[in-house]
């Protein structure tokens, strides 16, 4: 069974609009943002759409990093791509950066989905869902991931939750006050 067939018989099942509070990935009891244990910098590449150059995310340390994993076929994504949006205006300028990936095999679905909701983020492509999959371990859609100046995850979230919004902006707002180094 290859990687994408496996990833889709997991995520199918998982595009979700959940009731309550994210899953999060505890870093720092204190506040819920740095994960325990010794921390490790995240780095994979995809494929940028619609150019097809590759993105590598280490080339964004120094910048914090919101990256939102979707597909054309998940509801929840068509409410929360919109909500990245007005996020990276929001804080355009600021250390910023956000990515929406999405892991529709076919191409050719992105451009309507994105026009559609008049996105101008930058979409990433993994097809595959190689990346999604293996490095991010993606289980549901949307799944976002907050990385901090370093490229370490600090915090993830997957479903889509009445508070996450809030949570999300307050989240960004801390890691944007942290020093960069």
């Amino acid at each position: 069974m290859t990687l994408r067939l496996i990833f889709l018989v997991l995520v199918t099942g998982g595009c979700v609009r959940l009731p309550t509070a994210p899953l999060l990935v505890d870093d720092d009891v204190r506040r819920g943002l740095v994960p325990k244990g010794e921390a490790v910098a995240l780095d994979f590449t995809v494929t940028r759409y619609p150019s097809g150059t590759p993105y590598r995310l280490a080339d964004d340390r120094g910048s914090v990093v919101l990256l939102d994993v979707w597909a054309t076929w998940c509801d929840p994504c068509r409410e929360s791509l919109p909500f990245y949006e007005d996020v990276a205006r929001q804080f355009a300028g600021r250390g910023l950066k956000v990515y929406a990936i999405s892991v529709d095999a076919d191409a050719a679905v992105i451009a309507p989905f994105v026009q559609e909701l008049k996105l101008s983020l930058p979409v990433l492509h993994d097809p595959e869902a190689a990346v999604a999959g293996s490095a991010l371990k993606v289980k549901q859609m949307p799944t976002s991931f907050l990385i901090d100046r370093r490229g370490v995850v600090r915090r993830v979230h997957e479903g889509l939750s009445d508070d996450y919004f809030q949570q999300t902006l307050t989240d960004v707002e801390l890691l944007l006050a942290e020093p960069a180094k």
